[in-house]
């Protein structure tokens, strides 16, 4: 196997080297808390850019171009002359001999190693849906739901003006969670704001989104009123919230439901996934035991059983704080990667390593254009929602933006998106064809989209 040239080779004397794998929030965190010790930074991502992944969403709707939500991690830690960063992909560790085994076939010698992959999406054993119904979790998957959602609009125009009818546009969002709500959200606001005005023979406002969810409530993790607020807005919407409505099925093109509130099998133009989460495979790459999820347990100083100089960040660590669990979202991440930089100071002076406690600021998402709801715990504890709580959404994601530009970039692209209700990244790239759109259009207007009456040419039109 190759081996990397110095200063990654084990030197006698050499400062402590600290591995770094993955430039999420957790990762980029605690690369810049490392950043004025005396140790030699490595930190290694098989992309080059560090993702808020929070904004995704208005990526995948065209609110915001992917570079307003990236940034290159080289950029971010240029001025920390300790750092330096790889573009490879983890494919194994041994940490008897403590290296990282990478893909391109290079060994990386650690003194501390930070684990910090984040997770990927958990169709719970159906991975075959996978292609039929994305999640979102990169900039790719970003970009695959905005062609997707654009594309049926164009299809439907298309097929309208060629053919007198269009097969139902359904819009169906499978999950309850944050970014179920916020998809489904945002996608009932462009159909209804955005695009009314773009289109000559479909009416936009007339397609159809539907919020499944098995639960008994939205947002099961935040208070139940707010979990009621924020279903009673998405419905004032346009949005069809359907709980209780198990997922048994999906094909390209349509959705197949059962559980105590079942809806049949129902058409969709774009199925988009946000049921479920699992954590980066890397955390058993390391062969300890790990939950459901594919976490690795972790104690109080962030390590594993049994391995003081591994530490498992983010997404990928099971931590459990009075009882309970810290959910896997961007703010134990971010603290867990300041933390880092605490207890690796504390073991240079040979001081006794500080436990890490989350400090729990609150939960917050978005329901559509100026609305949200938000659990508020710190400066003041309380829940907002409408406009309030979008308000607060707002100034709290631009000041975690990474880097100045981004923080003007995203401003000036919600500015002008609300005050002239345009959208500004609406770009279709790659396929132009849309799962299961042709069988719709092969099964004829029938049970789908019953052919318009005559209208003036140059009219809108369009059918459910």
């Amino acid at each position: 196997m190759t081996q990397l040239a110095a200063p990654l080779q084990q030197v006698p004397g050499h400062p402590p080297r600290v591995v770094i794998i993955g430039g999420g929030f957790a990762g980029i965190h605690a690369a810049k808390a490392l950043g004025d010790l005396p140790v030699d930074v490595t930190l290694i991502d098989r992309r080059n850019h560090h993702t808020f992944q929070p904004l995704l969403y208005q990526v995948a709707l065209a609110v915001l171009s992917p570079a307003d939500i990236a940034s290159p991690i080289r950029s971010i830690v240029r001025h920390q002359a300790n750092t330096q960063v790889l573009m490879d992909e983890v494919i194994g560790f041994d940490t008897q001999a403590q290296q990282v085994n990478l893909k391109s076939g290079a060994r990386i010698a650690y003194d501390y190693l930070v684990v910090a992959a984040g997770s990927t999406h958990s169709y719970f054993g159906h991975d075959e849906w996978a292609a039929a119904a994305p999640g979102l979790k990169t900039i790719e998957d970003a970009t695959e739901i905005r062609r997707r959602v654009l594309l049926a609009f164009e299809l439907a125009e298309r097929h309208m003006q060629e053919h007198g009818w269009h097969p139902p546009l359904n819009f169906v969002v499978i999950g309850g969670g944050p970014t179920g709500v916020e998809l489904a959200g945002a996608i009932r606001d462009i159909a209804q704001y955005y695009m009314k005005h773009d289109f000559r023979h479909i009416i936009p406002q007339k397609a159809k989104v539907l919020l499944l969810d098995g639960g008994e409530r939205l947002l099961a993790a935040y208070p139940p009123d707010l979990s009621a607020r924020a279903q009673k807005e998405l419905e004032a919407l346009g949005v069809e919230v359907h709980l209780g409505c198990h997922v048994t099925g999906i094909q390209p093109g349509f959705v197949e439901t059962g559980g105590p509130h079942p809806i049949g099998k129902v058409e969709a133009a774009v199925i988009l996934w946000a049921a479920g989460v699992q954590a980066s495979p890397l955390g058993k790459m390391l062969g300890l035991a790990t939950d459901r999820r594919g976490c690795v347990t972790v104690d109080d100083q962030l390590n594993p059983a049994g391995l003081a100089n591994v530490f498992v960040l983010g997404d990928l660590a099971h931590f459990e704080q009075d009882g309970k669990q810290v959910p896997g979202v961007a703010q134990p991440a971010m603290q867990m990667g300041d933390h880092i930089g605490k207890i690796v100071a504390a073991d240079l002076k040979g001081a006794a390593r500080p436990a890490f406690r989350y400090f729990d600021k609150g939960d917050m998402a978005t329901i559509g254009r100026m609305s949200a709801v938000a659990d508020v715990k710190w400066p003041f504890k309380g829940h907002l929602s409408g406009w309030p709580a979008w308000l607060t959404w707002l100034v709290v994601h631009i000041f975690f933006l990474i880097g100045f530009r981004n923080r003007v970039a995203v401003l000036f692209s919600w500015f002008w998106s609300y005050i002239s209700f345009t959208r500004g990244a609406r770009l279709i790239t790659g396929d132009q064809r849309l799962p299961g759109w042709e069988d719709q259009i092969k099964a004829g207007p029938t049970g789908a989209a019953a052919p318009p009456p005559a209208a003036p040419p140059g009219s809108a039109q369009a059918a459910d």
